[in-house]
């Protein structure tokens, strides 16, 4: 009868289906009930949701969050995806309006904020999400606290810079020829939240985590009990504390979107060159992004963690990219984009051919990533 063949073609699906989803799962090294193949943690700078020459507005905000949600929208539905974010503008405007706030608290402000832009973006996308504030254990007593590094903020002039540092004691360095203020980014020891994130990918598979944005809150266990937490005075850095959320989530890979592509060699000199792909050891070896410690320069750092940490635990296949939003897509098939992995043949670099470093009518600013 045409309800028996209907109820068999029912079954034969469904057994395709879980077979499916078994053979998936098989090739995993955690567990999950998404049918797709791979788990991947992405991550956007702060300056994503600023467009250039724009005010930090709400209002801009979310207009820059449409912008992207179709992007992260379509990797959503191709992998089994983690968004985190950057909040170097966001934190840096929040310090502005309330001076006397200290940064873990402006930090949770600015994820509450920039999570539900992006929550409110994605959903007119068609994505579900679930922002989560993250709180990351750092060490107060880490060597970061003696030289603080990671930029926040606008930039200012000479003037204005030396003036803001008299008045309220902010630390400001040079960032090109302007000047920003920058605070403590201490490397991320804990993230108190990644089992909560793990049992969504595992259980929730149509609702994609927005997580540890801006770093994570940061905060130390106190010596005497250390179940109570305090809240720390610093910034960690978003791309630091993504390499170690996509490590202990067991990721396939690790992406971090820029405006401004991947990494290279000389860049904004005669003769500069796109990395194709690259090993870490390459990159430790020739010292890349080290010109450019506030924003390049960890990214590459967070991508070569992301590698070594995955082959220590012995997932040595796990890759990571760095690569402009625009060009999310095609970051997977290498066609933009520097990819980092073990095992590139030669001297451990494959350049690309006829690209030179302002193709894509790229600038320094790129290099302002938060």
């Amino acid at each position: 009868s045409i309800i028996s063949s209907s109820f068999i073609m029912l079954i034969s699906l469904t057994r395709q289906s879980i077979t499916r989803v078994a053979s998936q799962s098989a090739k995993r090294s955690y567990s999950s009930t998404s049918p797709l193949s791979d788990r991947i943690v992405v991550a956007v700078g702060g300056n994503a949701l600023q467009r250039r020459g724009e005010r930090l507005t709400i209002e801009n905000m979310l207009k820059a969050a449409a912008d992207m949600a179709p992007t992260i929208a379509k990797l959503a539905s191709e992998h089994e995806l983690v968004l985190t974010h950057g909040n170097g503008p966001q934190v840096g405007e929040l310090a502005l309006e309330r001076s006397a706030a200290t940064f873990d608290v402006l930090g949770a402000e600015s994820m509450g904020q920039i999570g539900y832009v992006l929550a409110q973006a994605l959903s007119s996308a068609g994505v579900t999400t679930a922002p989560i504030i993250c709180q990351v254990v750092v060490d107060p007593q880490h060597e970061a606290f003696r030289d603080p590094s990671k930029f926040v903020g606008p930039i200012y002039g000479a003037k204005e810079a030396t003036a803001l540092s008299q008045s309220l004691g902010w630390v400001m360095k040079p960032d090109g020829e302007y000047f920003r203020r920058v605070v403590p980014s201490p490397p991320p020891k804990e993230i108190l939240q990644v089992e909560a994130i793990a049992s969504l990918l595992e259980n929730t598979p149509n609702v994609l985590p927005i997580a540890c944005g801006g770093g994570g809150i940061p905060v130390s266990r106190v010596p005497s009990n250390p179940r109570t937490l305090q809240g720390v005075e610093a910034v960690i850095d978003k791309d630091a504390c993504g390499a170690k959320l996509a490590t202990e989530l067991n990721a396939d890979g690790f992406i971090i979107l820029t405006d401004g592509g991947g990494i290279w060699q000389n860049y904004g000199k005669p003769g500069a060159r796109e990395m194709k792909r690259a090993s870490p050891e390459y990159l430790l070896g020739t010292k890349a992004g080290k010109n450019f410690p506030g924003s390049m320069g960890p990214k590459i750092q967070a991508a070569i963690d992301f590698v070594t940490m995955s082959k220590a635990n012995g997932k040595t296949e796990a890759w990571a990219a760095i690569g402009d939003l625009k060009d999310a897509a095609k970051i997977f098939s290498n066609e933009e984009g520097t990819i980092v992995k073990e095992d590139v043949k030669g001297e451990g670099v494959v350049w690309r051919e006829s690209r030179v470093a302002f193709e894509k009518k790229q600038s320094k600013d790129q290099h302002k990533s938060g």
